[in-house]
């Protein structure tokens, strides 16, 4: 049976609010790059990040707070993990190359620069 959160054992508290705490803080960086970078292409990257680091963060607490409270490791959170490493990249690279498509068809001068090896080439 599982217990309550009041049976959490100290340790364990302490260490999800420290996860809790640093994926909050990661997710609060990328909303914040996301609304200060200028253009599209500058704010993709930040969020990205944001969110990786801070699901990581807020998975490792959860693995912490159902391992203590149900007196065995708890590895589900891992899928989660693995699904976001995997597929925020891959959103990334497509929302990049179809915003430089979009661009580059209505010829908006807003476009990086060709040599620029942050963006895709077409």
């Amino acid at each position: 049976m599982i217990e309550t959160a009041g049976e959490l054992p100290d340790w364990a508290a302490l260490m999800v609010a420290f996860f809790l705490l640093i994926g909050g803080a990661f997710t609060l960086i990328g909303a914040i790059g996301f609304l200060r970078f200028p253009s599209f292409y500058e704010r993709l990257h930040s969020p990205t990040l944001g969110t990786s680091l801070g699901v990581g963060g807020v998975l490792i607490a959860s693995m912490i707070f159902f391992s203590a409270t149900s007196s065995r490791v708890v590895l589900h959170e891992i899928l989660i993990g693995i699904f976001i490493t995997v597929t925020t990249p891959v959103t990334l690279m497509l929302l990049a190359r179809a915003a430089l498509h979009r661009d580059r068809a209505e010829n908006n001068g807003n476009i990086p620069a060709k040599h620029d090896r942050h963006f895709p080439t077409d």
